[in-house]
């Protein structure tokens, strides 16, 4: 072999490979905590990638405590911490929960009614729903908050753009980095003042677009240039790695392929559904939070599909499943929970150590790109 695998952004953030761990949320029921626990973070910042940190945390305490014990593992090197920035968030005010369920009550009876009656095909037990908030800008506002007074090097906006932060950040010295499912997204992240860039294709698992990666990233690539943009969505193993580069990326955003990691806290009963799924199993639906999501395929995502039911915008359509998520959760029915996961699903077919699938990763990568100058007469 005649190199390691590099790209300027390796320089850019002082890592040693151009591979990330994508920082994915949770599924819902059955979770309270991302699935991208403190030590799979860790295990791939300290393997020279960079890990981030996906915040489905309960409360601000727990963010805080969170982003802590990384600092403590991985030292000095450079971590990130990712959620959500909605464009379009519905208003709800300060109401909670169990507040704004009962208007949904009103005002979407056929939706309730939906949910109910899941809750008893289901043969499961009805239980309050919590009277915790739901997302809220104010929310968004604290958590911003918290991981500006952490000194956190980079920040990832799943959803949205980095435009409400990137004044206070970069006069931090931290960077930012936002997704883009489309081109024009590309330009919005451009605008915002984004640092880096995530060309998520459709096959992504959680919220994503409808262009494939192949199509998207040399789009975005042209869109954000000189900028640095990583490809996502359906890449697994080092020649998918070795291809996003080959279109224009500086490197690779990961999610399911470490989903169903040894380190990774997803119950067991999802991490089968996921190694036994193909790859057209990951189907899109509006119908866990309110807006487009890639998931395994289960029961409550075909029923959503058959009920013929508009979802509601986020929050709200978080808000109205509320009662089902918990009554899955009261029951320990994780095989009925909605965890994002991506086609490159159909791919995986074993739980391995983080460590070890991100070096393959790179010793592939690296084996690919040498022995495609075969290819040169």
């Amino acid at each position: 072999m005649s190199g390691q695998l590099y790209t300027p952004i390796c320089d850019m953030l002082g890592i040693e490979y151009p591979i990330f761990l994508a920082g994915m949320n949770s599924g819902g029921a059955g979770q309270s905590k991302s699935p991208t626990p403190v030590k799979l973070v860790a295990e791939i910042t300290n393997a020279g990638g960079l890990g981030v940190l996906g915040d489905s945390f309960l409360t601000l305490e727990d963010l805080d405590q969170g982003i802590r014990e990384l600092k403590s593992l991985v030292g000095d090197r450079p971590f990130g911490v990712d959620f959500m920035l909605p464009a379009k968030l519905e208003n709800v005010g300060s109401r909670s929960n169990l507040e704004i369920h009962d208007d949904i009550k009103k005002e979407y009876p056929d939706h309730v009614k939906f949910i109910e009656r899941m809750i008893e095909e289901l043969e499961l037990t009805k239980v309050n729903v919590p009277e915790s908030s739901p997302m809220t800008y104010e929310h968004i506002l604290k958590k911003i908050d918290v991981v500006m007074d952490n000194d956190v090097p980079i920040f990832a906006a799943a959803l949205g753009d980095p435009a409400l932060v990137s004044e206070k950040a970069h006069d931090r010295g931290m960077i930012l980095m936002g997704m883009a499912g489309a081109p024009r997204h590309a330009e919005r992240q451009m605008a915002a003042g984004t640092d880096i860039v995530v060309a998520q294709g459709t096959e992504a698992g959680g919220h994503t677009g409808s262009i494939s990666t192949m199509v998207l990233v040399p789009q975005v690539v042209d869109v954000f240039s000189p900028k640095p943009v990583l490809a996502a969505g359906g890449i697994g193993t080092g020649a998918q790695v070795a291809a996003a580069l080959a279109l224009g990326a500086q490197g690779a955003w990961i999610g399911t392929a470490f989903l169903v990691a040894e380190e990774g806290n997803s119950p067991e009963v999802q991490k089968d559904q996921i190694l036994g799924a193909r790859s057209e199993q990951f189907s899109i639906s509006t119908s866990q939070s309110g807006k487009q999501q890639r998931a395994y395929h289960n029961i409550v995502r075909e029923a959503w599909a058959n009920s013929g039911l508009k979802t509601l915008p986020m929050p709200l359509q978080g808000v109205l499943n509320e009662p089902l998520n918990e009554a899955i959760k009261a029951a320990q029915r994780d095989d009925l929970a909605q965890i994002p996961s991506g086609q490159i699903g159909g791919m995986l077919t074993e739980r391995r150590p983080a460590r070890e699938i991100f070096f393959d990763l790179v010793n592939e990568a690296e084996e690919t790109i040498d022995s495609m100058k075969s290819y040169l007469k």
